[in-house]
């Protein structure tokens, strides 16, 4: 047994980890703070730029810049304090540089959060050391979000503070360990080798050859597109892994036209596919989901809960037939025909087989296109930036009823929690009656990781900082 897992990892110990990013463009710093960020430049941004808070290996927020805060006034107010910290330039950071990169993030058009951060009202500074984040109404849950990549603070010249610094940009730059103020002060000012950190920007192919080839120890981003491919390359079990990532993955109704005009008969799709078999298709241990939220989080109540989900797959489908049976009655006998958008990628011609094949158990003829095409369902695949009911609602509803809509706006201005809580239920509610979204799973993420790499720990985030992927590194 010993034998076969040293087989898994035959790198040395002793050399620098060498990170695979499933994702396009070269791993730098945004031109823009809070500009979208594809994997390869979040995982560099959060590496060299970290921001207020960060994430550790488990998913959680741990100190980033701000070594302490508190947050006051039923989550109106968050109070940080800057731990002792430097930029990559070796300048101090001080709270008016945090504050004015904080904002340009914030104020960035094109920054993916920025939908989720407009309780926002001012960020200040209350002393060198100490900033304050104003907002118009309570939001106990935006922790989570200071700690995502898109609102990293970059330098005053453009590097930030660790936990890493540049030692070689390019198109597979190389980091180093950055100031540690925690360190003895008779530390070795010389990182091991061990501690450095080289990122590739990959596709998935390339990534898993450079993995089964021993030429990295790491590959990351990898989803259910690709996941076909791990198998197909024959890579030991024991560095598979699998994040239980919370997020969205179902279809969106993207036309309310033909046979998707009615809200019985978006259920009738619903209706008809098997979602363990489904997951099965792809690991054993996938998850199905069958509501759109995942559990209670801030909502007053349970997740909403289609009425057919009592019955039996068998009895769905009989309930689902009946339903296409009618419309085709009432179109001159014509099968309902419907377009599914969705990415490339072997996984996702495993998932569009499995559809095409439910859905025409109950008379519904399914095509795949690609995703900038125009299509009656859109494969919906997101992980949660931070756990709040607003956002599953928000990204399954799209595009939204109006009235659903009207109640998500009035969830998101409202200035009481337990007010809020209710419209949220409200809108969940009224999301699952009108079947504007089908869960299908929790998001596929996987990983392969080398057994060197000790501090790898699977979450709900699918996110793992690399200073923490073989000890806590600053």
């Amino acid at each position: 047994m010993l034998a076969a897992l040293a087989g898994c990892d035959r790198r040395p110990d002793d050399v620098p980890v060498v990170v695979s990013a499933i994702g396009f463009g070269v791993p730098r710093l945004p031109m823009r703070p809070g500009d979208a960020l594809p994997l390869p430049a979040a995982l560099f941004t959060a590496s060299t730029a970290q921001g207020l808070v960060r994430f550790d290996a488990s998913g959680q927020v741990e100190p980033g810049l701000a070594e302490r805060w508190i947050v006051i006034d039923e989550g109106r107010s968050y109070i940080f304090r800057l731990a002792d910290a430097e930029w990559a330039n070796g300048d101090r950071v001080t709270a008016r540089e945090v504050v004015a990169g904080l904002k340009r993030a914030i104020a960035n058009p094109r920054n993916p959060l920025r939908p989720h951060l407009t309780a926002i009202d001012e960020v200040v500074e209350m002393t060198p050391l100490v900033i304050e984040v104003r907002l118009s109404r309570p939001r106990p849950d935006l922790l989570p979000l200071f700690a995502q990549p898109e609102l990293a603070i970059p330098g005053p010249r453009g590097g930030g503070s660790g936990p890493f610094r540049i030692e070689r940009a390019g198109n597979a730059p190389r980091l180093r360990p950055g100031y540690d103020p925690t360190a003895a002060d008779d530390a070795p000012e010389a990182p091991d080798a061990a501690e450095f950190v080289q990122i590739h920007a990959e596709r998935p192919a390339y990534a898993i050859l450079r993995f089964r080839e021993r030429q990295s120890d790491y590959v990351t981003g990898g989803t259910f597109a690709d996941w076909p491919l791990v198998d197909a390359a024959d890579v030991s079990p024991p560095n598979r892994r699998l994040d239980p990532a919370r997020g969205l993955f179902g279809l969106s109704v993207a036309r309310r036209q033909g046979f998707l005009a009615a809200a019985d008969r978006r259920e009738a799709v619903a209706m008809a596919i098997d979602r363990n078999a489904l997951t099965r298709d792809f690991a054993p241990d996938w998850t199905p989901a069958e509501t759109v939220l995942p559990d209670q989080l801030d909502s007053v109540t349970q997740p909403a809960r289609a009425p057919w989900l009592a019955f039996d797959l068998d009895a769905r489908r009989a309930a689902a037939q009946v339903r296409v049976t009618e419309w085709r009655a009432a179109n001159g006998g014509t099968a309902p025909e419907l377009t599914i958008a969705m990415p490339a990628g072997p996984g996702a011609s495993r998932l569009a087989a499995r559809l095409t094949a439910d859905l025409a158990s109950i008379g519904i003829l399914a095509r795949r296109v690609a995703p900038g095409t125009r299509a009656d369902l859109r494969l919906v695949d997101l992980i949660a930036p931070y756990d709040s009911a607003r956002w599953y609602l928000r990204m399954a509803c799209q595009p939204c009823a109006q009235p659903i809509a009207d109640t998500l706006e009035r969830a998101r201005e409202s200035g009481n929690l337990i007010e809020r809580s209710r419209l949220l239920a409200e809108a969940d509610v009224a999301l699952v009656q009108d079947v504007a979204f089908i869960p299908l799973a929790q998001p596929l993420r996987w990983s392969l990781v080398a057994l060197r790499l000790r501090e790898w720990r699977a979450n709900a985030r699918a996110w793992h900082p690399l200073n923490h992927l073989r000890r806590e590194t600053n």
